[in-house]
């Protein structure tokens, strides 16, 4: 059974794992090989545990194993990750996770999502109701830079009196 939940600091040392398998899997065959060993080389971001920490990440658990994990920067409205294990891809958890990531913006005032894509995930966030707003380069922290697609998705203010999503 799928069990969708804040992260917690518990959480953190197994999500870039996580992550760099997704990005492996997924990426190949949109990116050349020596900027996806570079992607997948490099150090969690400082940001990671902050976010996590402020309650603005998700993960999803399957029989106590990480299937995936999302975050979000309420400050700034930026989707920063959506990610789930190659093993349980094809399942709707990612799409599951960022809806949740949109509640939980929109019960904190967020009126405009938005991230850079990589190549092989534009088609998921069209259909998750973003739009492309422009192809670019996105420079990464590891110093090389990353062929992306900058989409956004505006949110509906959230319903007063709606049961707020609670997460177990």
């Amino acid at each position: 059974m799928l069990l969708c939940r804040a992260a917690t600091a518990a959480d953190l040392a197994a999500l870039w794992p996580l992550r760099t398998r997704a990005v492996r899997a997924g990426c190949a065959a949109h990116y050349p090989a020596t900027v996806i060993e570079t992607w997948c080389a490099s150090a969690p971001p400082a940001s990671l545990p902050v976010l996590v920490n402020l309650g603005s990440a998700l993960v999803a658990e399957e029989d106590g194993a990480l299937a995936g994990f999302a975050v979000l920067d309420l400050a700034s409205g930026e989707v920063d990750a959506v990610f789930v294990d190659p093993a349980h891809q094809g399942r709707g958890i990612a799409l599951d996770l960022l809806r949740r990531l949109e509640v939980l913006a929109q019960g904190r005032g967020v009126q405009r999502l938005f991230l850079s894509a990589s190549l092989n995930a534009v088609a998921f966030y069209e259909r998750a109701g973003f739009t492309r707003v422009r192809d670019e380069v996105y420079a990464h922290r590891s110093g090389i830079g990353i062929a992306s697609v900058f989409m956004e998705k505006m949110l509906l203010p959230a319903c007063d009196g709606a049961a707020p999503l609670r997460w177990t």
